[in-house]
Parts: structure tokens; C-alpha cells; sequence
């Protein structure tokens, strides 16, 4: 079968560590951590990872007051995809732009910022705010973006827990082969940490990473990681058919070439090293590639004890033999982006293309045997000619995608 090549032709970027693709990838490049303390209502002081990106410099106020911090995001991420990829959307069919975007989880903050409101004014219910339901209704990132920017095509959210990110990429490739749209903003989207339930469940589960220095609350592959810093941020791209980018003259990333998707089918949280191994197997497959000629793999790398392992094993699998391929991962730098995780770190690798360097894993000070790959990128960059990037994003009840991104 004869595809339509897809293309990546714009990044917009809001991470812990940095605001736009120069920033965060320089971020990546020079140890610079996006991990601080922050007081987490009902639970103390904890390591997270925030963004501190302008959220009124592509909505009004009045909007963002209407809105949330995950539409927010989202309008940031969208609105500096589009300016990066040249893209005038007054000149654009509106109907044919499609919004798709990862999430994990949506209106926790709300409604717990709700609840705890009601409870300092003697549960009066009058209070409640009548933009309760559009703010917590799970396409309201998708929405309020939409909103926006004026774009009247579907416009709704991905709901893939930690694989979210990878999974707006993989609609969105397959609406635009479909030839349901021109053109696809997509990627993922987090604001986990304006909650306190995950802190307390992740805390509850024993894996919640913790550490004197905020920088080193996660250490992911690491013999003392000890779990997960919650963070936020996003990733979206502009997605569009390779012909069309050409035909506009545009600056083309990566083309993507493969991915896959699967589930577990075990466990509610711990990892299928199996299965894991077969997502990445059939993304090679679908790309035509083999383990040789994947240059780079991000792995998920979450920083708690048995996922870790469990991933690790998947890749040593797959990679073992393979003398080309180099792998890194990201959360140790940022912390889990949840949803915006595949979207973010798939972001941070892209250059590698043009400036051939491989970023490395942080807060590697004594590798777990049980983690060792051979390739693994530890505390300095790799200089090396990168071609072809695999990107793992895997999450909760057992959903695995690996997405592969060529250089063009």
C-alpha cells in the first residue's frame, strides 16, 4: 500500500525547563533541571515540575479567567506551533484544521478546587461556579483551543494516560491520511500538578520521588530512584501531508514513518516487558526499519523501581544486539508530563537531527545493573549523525506506543 508520507512542520513547547524548542533543548543539552519545591494543598512541600510560560500572550485574560491551566497550555503550545511552521490561518480552511490532544486525566483541578471552596463557606452549593462543566469536560483542552484560535474542524482530546502524547501524533496521521483534514495540530498536554490527588496517589502507591535537592527528586534508571516528580507542560505540533509542505515551501522536522499501538492486558500499573518489546518491534516493522538503523530510542523511564526495569528489559530485547542505537530518556530533567510526556520528549530529540547531538539521561550517578543497556547516554551529550528517533510512551492499565520520526 502506497501511503501518504505525514510530516512534522512546526513545535511549540512549554516545559519545566523551557518555553519554547531553543530553550528546552538547550536545557537538555546543559543539565539544566526544570524540578523546584512547591507547597501541594493537604500534602507539604514536594518536588514538581512547572511551567512558567506566558499564559496571556495568545488569549485575554478574560478567556483565561473563563479557562483552565490545561487550555491554557494548550493555546500556548498550538499558537507557537503554528507561528513556527509559517502557517497563516486566515488563509486556511478552518473546517479542514484538526485539534487532537493527549491527555491523562481532566477536571481533577477544578473539581477540587470547587470542593475545597465549598467546604470554606459551609458547603453552600450557590457557590459552585457555572463554568464548572465546560471547564471539566474531557475535551476542553481540544475546546478551548479551538475557541482560540477560531478553528472549526474536530477539535477533542486523546485520553491514553502516560501514552497520550504519542497517541495525538497517531491520530492525527491517520485523520490526515483518511483525508478528514489538511492539517493537524497535535501532541499532548498536561497540568497534573495543580492537583493534589496524584501527589497523595502516587504517594499512596510508594511512588512518589522525593529527595533534599528538588533537581534530584527523580532519578530514573538510577540504583536510588525512588519515584515519579509530577510535572506539567505540553507539546503540540503542526502536522501536515508531506506534498503540501512542500508546496508551501515549508521546514520540515521528521517525517513519521511507523508506530504502534497495544495493551498489556496484566496489570493495572505494572509494565509488560513482552508486550513493550512487540510495540516497538511492529513500529519498526510498519517503518521498515530494523534495530540497526534506529539511531536513537527515548525510553518512558519514569523513575520508579519496577517500571524501570520491567522497560529496560523491553529495549535490551529489542536493541541488544544493535551497534548503532543510542538511548536516552527525559523525566530526569523535567519530571512526568503524564499526557504531554511522549509529546515532550519526542520534542527534545527532534534536534538531533540538524545538530547532531544525542541528549543525555539525568541524574545517572549509579546506574542499577538491571538497567544497564549498552548505548545508554549518561551526564554528556553524544555526538552522533541521527537519522531516525524511536519514541516509547507507555501508561497505566497497560497501554504501550512507540512512534518513529525520520529525518527528511
Amino acid at each position: 500500500m502506497n501511503l501518504e508520507r505525514i510530516v512534522i512542520t512546526g513545535v511549540g513547547v512549554a516545559a519545566p525547563n523551557g518555553n519554547d524548542l531553543k530553550e528546552f533543548r538547550h536545557s537538555l543539552l546543559n543539565a539544566k533541571s526544570g524540578l523546584t519545591f512547591t507547597e501541594v494543598r493537604h500534602m507539604g512541600t514536594w518536588a514538581a515540575g512547572l511551567c512558567n510560560f506566558d499564559e496571556t500572550k495568545h488569549q485575554n485574560r478574560k478567556m483565561r479567567k473563563r479557562g483552565t491551566r490545561a487550555g491554557a497550555i494548550s493555546i500556548y503550545c498550538a499558537s507557537e506551533a503554528l507561528a513556527d511552521s509559517g502557517i497563516d490561518l486566515t488563509a486556511s480552511d478552518k473546517d479542514r484544521v484538526g485539534i487532537y490532544i493527549g491527555i491523562t486525566e481532566h477536571g481533577n483541578v477544578e473539581t477540587e478546587n470547587e470542593i475545597h471552596e465549598l467546604y470554606q463557606n459551609n458547603l453552600d452549593t450557590d457557590l459552585w461556579s457555572h463554568h464548572h462543566n465546560p471547564r471539566t469536560v474531557a475535551n476542553n483542552a481540544a475546546g478551548e483551543t479551538s475557541l482560540a484560535l477560531g478553528i472549526t474542524g474536530p477539535a477533542y482530546t486523546i485520553g491514553a494516560a502516560c501514552a497520550a502524547g504519542n497517541m495525538g501524533l497517531i491520530h492525527a496521521l491517520q485523520m490526515l491520511r483518511l483525508g478528514e483534514i489538511d492539517l493537524a495540530i497535535a501532541g499532548g498536554i498536561s497540568e497534573s500538578p495543580q492537583t493534589f490527588g496524584i501527589f497523595a496517589a502516587f504517594k499512596a502507591q510508594g511512588a512518589l520521588g522525593h529527595d533534599a535537592d528538588a533537581t534530584k527528586a527523580t532519578k530514573p534508571l538510577d540504583k536510588s530512584r525512588n519515584g515519579i516528580a509530577i510535572a506539567e507542560g505540553g507539546a503540540l505540533y503542526t502536522i501536515e501531508r508531506y506534498d503540501d509542505a512542500i508546496a508551501r515551501g515549508a521546514k520540515i522536522y521528521g517525517e513519521i514513518v511507523g508506530y504502534h499501538v497495544n495493551s498489556d492486558a496484566t496489570d493495572f500499573v505494572l509494565p509488560n516487558p513482552t508486550r513493550q518489546s512487540q510495540c516497538m518491534a511492529k513500529a519498526m516493522k510498519m517503518a521498515g526499519l530494523g534495530p540497526d538503523e534506529i539511531d536513537i530510542v527515548n525510553m518512558h523511564a519514569t523513575g520508579t523501581n519496577a517500571g524501570d526495569v520491567q522497560e529496560c528489559q523491553a529495549v535490551r530485547e529489542v536493541f541488544g544486539q544493535s551497534k548503532n542505537t543510542l538511548i536516552n530518556a527525559t523525566k530526569g530533567f523535567i519530571g512526568h508530563a503524564m499526557g504531554a510526556a511522549g509529546a515532550l520528549e519526542l520534542a527534545g530529540n527532534l534536534p538531533s537531527f540538524e545538530d547532531g547531538l544525542v541528549h543525555p539521561c539525568h541524574n545517572i550517578i549509579d546506574l542499577d545493573p538491571e538497567c544497564a543497556i549498552d548505548g545508554l547516554v549518561i551526564n554528556e551529550p553524544v555526538k552522533k549523525d541521527v537519522r531516525v528517533i524511536l519514541n516509547n510512551s507507555f501508561g497505566m492499565l497497560g497501554i504501550n506506543s512507540s512512534l518513529i520520526i525520520k529525518k527528511v
